[in-house]
């Protein structure tokens, strides 16, 4: 069966494009994930990270899940699943981690939104990020970051330092949303950070578009996985085995040619210099007649009583109805009668929202805007200026995947990347 199976991959493989140039030296990487949070599918790219493991340095595999529930045993109880495959993965490659070393890597970080600032106090993951980012070293420290930005933040904060010492690939779309605060932070503090903002180009890894049935997101388990050692059983717990491993594309960069320049072509992704982060701020209502671009930031200002409370208590709450449903986002006390929120949307659409206070006195708010799918788009008088080392989704509008910009840069290697995985599962049969 065994045979079968590589002669039909074999005979696969001519028609995948393949990798420009391998990585020459081991990337020294820290993963950060919200790995048990909102969305399973960081649990698919970690058991691909695994799997690939002894292709890295893992200096740092960091839980930061800034909503939901994750914590750093989500981590763990992965490393025990490859703990149990490793003697099979160790019979076809030299160099994989022993599993006592990723443990000894795991750090717990930020539980709960930053607020409006962008930071609070120190966590093991950020004193972690920290500590790896100061070891000597010719490399820079990769940061894959796969959620929130609330653990990188933090450590910039506490130690600016280290902006020159870190290179970033953020998956950010959805997370960005997710973390509003600590993206603010980082764009309006460190321009100069080295910085891929993913917010498009990482859904061209479960698109469809033009696969093969056997690499179709459906159907790739049953072909290629089909249980296969302990990772593999484990994978059919997220999705029933669909495969998304949306954060995925991070580590693929890292795989694939110089990391250090992102407009070259790339397992995971192709990328260009943007100098600008979009940023509005409303100090009113929006109505339909305000429209904003996907990804970028906006700011709700707002008078109220003055209180007794501390600059930055979460108080407020703003409801929006969206596409996906209703959500709700926390807004914050600035002092002296001050409040905000920050919100950002990630999606072509028109949102209504409403704002209401526990404080006495506070009045209730509502509105409505309508979101495009320009980005960056032109350039506002609030937006962040960002250095000459910020890249983000590619433009072109014959590189959109529907209406995921830059989605098409990742998507023509998938195949490559899938079937590459595949030979790996087929180790642990």
């Amino acid at each position: 069966m065994k045979k079968v199976f590589f002669s039909y991959l074999l005979a696969l493989l001519p028609l995948a494009l393949i990798a420009q140039k391998p990585v020459p030296l081991k990337p020294r990487i820290l993963i950060s994930t919200d790995i048990g949070g909102t969305d399973p599918d960081d649990n698919q790219s970690m058991a691909h990270f695994l799997m690939y493991s002894n292709m890295f340095e893992t200096e740092g595999l960091v839980s930061s899940p800034s909503y939901g529930f994750g914590t750093k045993q989500h981590l763990l109880t992965m490393i025990d699943l490859y703990e149990k495959d490793l003697p099979k993965l160790s019979q076809h490659q030299k160099g994989y981690p022993m599993p006592d070393a990723l443990r000894a890597v795991c750090k717990q970080g930020r539980q709960g939104a930053a607020p409006f600032k962008g930071y609070t106090t120190a966590t093991e993951g950020s004193d972690w990020i920290i500590k790896c980012a100061k070891k000597k070293s010719d490399q820079p420290l990769w940061v894959l970051v796969w959620g929130g930005l609330d653990d990188l933040a933090q450590a910039l904060h506490d130690d600016p330092s280290i902006q020159s010492k870190i290179k970033v690939y953020w998956i950010g779309g959805p997370n960005k949303k997710w973390c509003a605060n600590p993206y603010s932070y980082i764009a309006k503090n460190f321009p100069n950070l080295w910085f891929i903002e993913a917010n498009g180009s990482y859904n061209g890894f479960f698109s469809n578009n033009g696969m093969p049935d056997s690499l179709d997101t459906r159907t790739y388990y049953d072909r290629y996985i089909r249980a296969a050692g302990h990772l593999g059983k484990d994978f059919k717990n997220y999705y029933k085995g669909n495969v998304k491993m949306g954060d995925t594309p991070s580590l693929l960069y890292m795989m694939d040619g110089d990391p250090n320049d992102p407009a070259k072509e790339s397992w995971g992704g192709s990328f260009e210099k943007f100098d600008h982060s979009p940023r509005s701020i409303f100090n009113r209502n929006t109505t339909l007649t305000d429209t904003v671009g996907v990804y970028s930031v906006m700011e709700f200002h707002f008078k109220g009583p003055k209180v007794d409370i501390p600059a930055d208590s979460a108080c407020l709450t703003m409801t929006v109805q969206a596409q996906i449903g209703e959500q709700k986002w926390p807004g914050h006390y600035l002092g002296n009668g001050n409040y905000a929120i920050m919100y950002i949307p990630k999606q072509t659409e028109t949102l209504s929202y409403t704002i209401n206070s526990t404080i006495p006195g506070f009045p209730q708010q509502s509105g409505k805007f309508v979101v495009n799918n320009i980005w960056p788009g032109k350039r506002g008088a609030n937006d962040f200026k960002l250095g000459a080392n910020w890249y983000t989704d590619r433009g072109d509008p014959s590189l959109f995947d529907g209406r995921q910009q830059g989605a098409k840069t990742v998507l023509k290697w998938r195949s490559a990347a899938l079937l590459d995985w595949a030979k790996r599962w087929s180790w642990l049969y």
